[in-house]
């Protein structure tokens, strides 16, 4: 038998969908239900389930951050408001999506797919979740929310980091260093990609190579020779702003 988790923050509407699916897809099992991004990606770990349906707005944990954290290894339904932005990135994609509110002849299409693409192996979602974690070109689109938490390896488990927890960022070739006070870990992200997704008033790219959390700098150590480096709060590491981003600094 299938099996799915709800992941929707609204009791109503994820209480909807569960009965229209009782009714659409009667051997579909649904083994979990989350009302928060958290809650939803450590119940998707335990239960590991064929499909989750997922809502793109959720506390904690958005939903496009959650899709990142488990792509491949499920069939994902992405359930929204209306988006122009995300429905356009979505049809690009061929992935499924349910609007709010649900329509029963849209959920029926998606449930015919489920059942045909169970046979294969779930598609890589990469691409799309970056495009919907970009700025949309149109102007009457909502802007893409900032990067909130990432998910480190730590052995053989994996950890969610709070980007807020996130002293600075080191770019180092194809990988980039996470360095927070609790620890230092290791993501399969260039700084370049990482830096798109960032809270541009709140994270400062100061090298190539590094990008800063200005909540966290202590002091900036300016030299009769016009070198820059910045102290942080409670750590050592001390990082030199390059000639092409001093400028902002000097502002301050």
């Amino acid at each position: 038998m299938p099996t799915a988790v709800l992941i929707e923050d609204e009791a109503l509407p994820r209480a909807d969908l569960r009965e229209r699916l009782a009714q659409l897809w009667p051997e579909l099992r649904i083994v979990g239900e989350a009302d928060d991004g958290l809650q939803g990606l450590a119940l998707l770990h335990a239960q590991r389930p064929d499909v989750a349906f997922v809502d793109i707005r959720l506390p904690g944990l958005g939903g496009l951050e959650l899709a990142q954290a488990v792509r491949g290894s499920l069939h994902l339904v992405f359930v929204t408001a209306y988006d122009q932005h995300a429905v356009k990135a979505f049809e690009q994609g061929a992935v499924d999506y349910l609007l709010k509110p649900l329509q029963p002849v849209r959920l029926a299409q998606t449930v015919q797919r489920l059942r045909e693409r169970l046979q294969s192996a779930p598609p890589d979602l990469s691409r799309l979740l970056q495009q919907l974690q970009r700025p949309s070109t149109d102007p009457v689109s909502a802007r893409a929310e900032p990067l909130r938490w990432l998910q480190v390896g730590q052995g053989e488990h994996l950890r969610l980091v709070t980007v807020a927890d996130v002293l600075f960022f080191r770019a180092e070739t194809k990988y980039t260093q996470v360095v927070t006070k609790a620890g230092d870990w290791w993501i399969r992200l260039s700084l370049k990609e990482l830096a798109g997704q960032l809270d541009a008033q709140a994270f400062w790219q100061v090298h190539r190579n590094a990008i800063v959390n200005l909540a966290h700098v202590d002091w900036v150590e300016r030299s009769a020779l016009g070198r820059m480096r910045i102290h942080l709060k409670q750590h050592d590491a001390i990082l030199s702003v390059s000639q092409s981003y001093q400028a902002r600094f000097r502002q301050m």
